[in-house]
């Protein structure tokens, strides 16, 4: 297993809108960050990261705008020099952003996805990432939904799937060291 984390829109933007859900998954993250750099696994942020007007905002509420703050990684997660930050105007971090190249560059063939929301833009992600070819693993306690019953429900729905496999972070931890 060649394996990448990507974190999902754990950034400034978005940090007004963290229930506690949210919030409770940010420690394990910053474990999880932390453990994968000792093993040299790459870490790589997908931001929201949206243009003034975006057609979304008629949908939801204007947030992430690019040349912004609201862009930039939460502060208990800052990226490293070596991490690469993906920018997304939609809800998968594949969509027209150049992560697949990027993880085919680094001779990936596992992503781990950790960050928000389960129900939307990770699930979203982790579809196109299996489209893509690539194995996926969610971290279920590095994922939240602004409902528990959100995240819960995707968790329950695509646990024991060999091609995206649902996981405690301390699990993948074990497996890939």
């Amino acid at each position: 297993m060649k394996a990448a984390l990507i974190i999902i829109d754990m950034i400034n933007g978005n940090e007004p809108f963290f229930t506690e859900e949210h919030r409770k998954i940010i420690p394990r993250i910053a474990e999880t960050v932390r453990e994968c750099r000792k093993k040299s696994i790459p870490i790589i942020f997908a931001n929201d990261s949206y243009i003034k007007n975006d057609w979304l905002f008629r949908f939801m509420k204007e947030h992430a705008v690019r040349g912004t703050d609201g862009v930039e990684v939460i502060d208990e997660l800052k990226p490293e020099e070596n991490d690469i930050i993906v920018e997304k105007r939609r809800f998968s971090a594949f969509f027209r952003t150049d992560l697949d190249l990027t993880l085919r560059e680094l001779g990936v063939d596992t992503v781990v996805l950790a960050g928000i929301n389960t129900n939307v833009c990770v699930l979203a992600t982790a579809f196109d990432a299996v489209s893509s070819d690539f194995y996926t693993i969610l971290l279920s306690d590095c994922c939240a939904s602004s409902k528990k019953e959100l995240h819960d429900f995707i968790v329950e729905k695509f646990r024991g799937l060999p091609a995206f496999r649902v996981m405690k972070s301390e699990e993948f931890l074990k497996e890939v060291f």
